[in-house]
């Protein structure tokens, strides 16, 4: 792999030693709202093609879905920490390998068990899973590891994020769940609309979460939307990506018979609505006003997954 600084330069008087340092360490590491997101769309997904029916009753395919997910995540993020070491240090220095807690060769080993992991659980699963999980791993890889590294460029950034969370995970989990729950292999109106909205969303989410990292980007020469056209352009325009996202799925909710529109159409513009009221009061110089609004957004997407299932089961 690609370094980005020498072993020497990692302080090993920050390394995590007890087992309750290196576990709270492989969390961070692990970027705990990922882990979360991850989460919620497999049991979103899970819950949009239970709300069709099924006849399996089994939920270990569940729990092998959502492992096989966990550890290909864990692999994604945490190849491009070992690729931006030099970068966290001055955006995310709280980061294991930024702070010393993980040396690179700790690193390098979680990223290469979690990867084999992913790609060993899903294969034992079905053909849907490992074809979701192989791709997002390839396209992870293209991302942060050289010669490739997509990151450098601001639009192949954005469409690998939102082309992995946005589609490949939301249609892949889809039919792997139809598959298990003996439903027929097709794409329903629903699932369709969920994954126009991830992938509308995650496109906001890919250009909000490089604001606030805008000095590392410029010195390390990473070409992001924030580094081109300024955090106030890439902040508004991210609040009426996000705008659009909830307008049109409160505007398309009545097309889609296996929801109930009224839930939908009531929660997504509250959605909308709370979403501007806290927008109007960020203050761009702060960094740590930045960070806390765009975890909001994060708490905007884990919410999809909650709402968007429950309307499908009201219907």
């Amino acid at each position: 792999m690609h370094r980005t600084s020498s072993p020497e330069s990692v302080r090993p008087s920050q390394r995590a030693r007890t087992p309750r340092q290196w576990l709270y360490a492989l969390w961070k590491f692990s970027r705990p709202h990922t882990i979360i997101g991850t989460s919620l769309s497999v049991l979103g997904v899970y819950l949009v093609a239970r709300s069709y029916g099924g006849t399996s009753t089994s939920w270990l395919w569940l729990l092998g879905a959502w492992l096989a997910c966990i550890f290909g995540n864990v692999y994604i993020v945490g190849l491009n920490q070992l690729e931006d070491v030099a970068i966290d240090r001055i955006n995310k220095p709280h980061l294991p390998l930024a702070s010393g807690e993980f040396s690179l060769n700790q690193g390098r080993g979680i990223v290469l068990g979690t990867g084999i992991a992913a790609i060993a659980l899903a294969s034992v699963q079905g053909p849907f899973l490992l074809g979701m999980v192989a791709l997002s791993l390839a396209i992870g890889t293209a991302y942060s590891l050289p010669p490739i590294r997509l990151k450098r460029s601001p639009f192949w950034a954005s469409l690998c994020i939102f082309s992995v969370r946005g589609a490949i995970v939301n249609l892949g989990l889809f039919l792997h769940a139809t598959q298990k729950l003996g439903l027929p292999l097709r794409f329903t109106p629903e699932i369709i609309a969920l994954t126009l909205f991830v992938l509308v969303f995650t496109f906001a989410i890919a250009i909000f979460k490089d604001i606030p990292d805008l000095e590392g980007d410029r010195q390390y020469n990473i070409s992001t939307f924030t580094v081109r056209l300024g955090p106030q352009a890439v902040f508004d325009l991210s609040r009426w990506v996000l705008t659009a996202c909830y307008g049109g799925m409160a505007l398309g909710a009545i097309a889609l018979p296996g929801a109930n529109a009224p839930f939908l159409v009531a929660t997504h513009l509250g959605a909308l609505g709370l979403f501007w009221a806290l927008s109007t009061r960020v203050d761009l110089q702060s960094q740590r006003a930045i960070a806390d609004f765009y975890q909001f957004i994060w708490k905007l997407f884990f919410l999809e997954y909650l709402l968007f299932p429950a309307a499908c089961l009201l219907s």
